[in-house]
């Protein structure tokens, strides 16, 4: 696995600047390593919509130490690509996971907590 260091002198390499200008963008991409230290960390962000949070959380451009201002995306879309060869939708990683009984659980609590959906209390004379 690339670590954020070398992507981030791959994008120096593409558009200028310093490490320093794109580390925490790559940071953000490889963060989930830290709950899952294999491949499987990409799933939570390495997609479309990891891109799209990206630009929440970095902003839409970054301003590069050499004044250069380029759209966060590019980084975004430069680090998933390095990665995979591609950038898939989080519908293409949700397509792999094996579901497994547990996920589909749910418990029907709405009549607990709903006071509209709870049964009247009879009283009792």
């Amino acid at each position: 696995m690339a670590h954020p260091y070398h992507h981030a002198l791959s994008s120096v390499k593409k558009w200028g600047g310093t490490v320093d200008d794109y580390l925490g963008c790559h940071e953000f991409f490889d963060a989930s390593k830290l709950i899952l230290a294999d491949f499987r960390h990409r799933a939570l962000r390495h997609h479309a919509e990891g891109i799209f949070l990206l630009e929440q959380i970095h902003g839409k451009t970054l301003t590069l130490s050499s004044g250069r201002v380029i759209p966060t995306r590019w980084v975004g879309e430069q680090h998933i690509r390095e990665d995979l060869g591609f950038i898939p939708s989080f519908a293409d990683w949700a397509r792999s996971i094996r579901a497994e009984p547990w996920m589909g659980r749910t418990q029907k609590i709405e009549t607990e907590v709903d006071p509209h959906l709870a049964m009247p209390v009879r009283e009792v004379t």
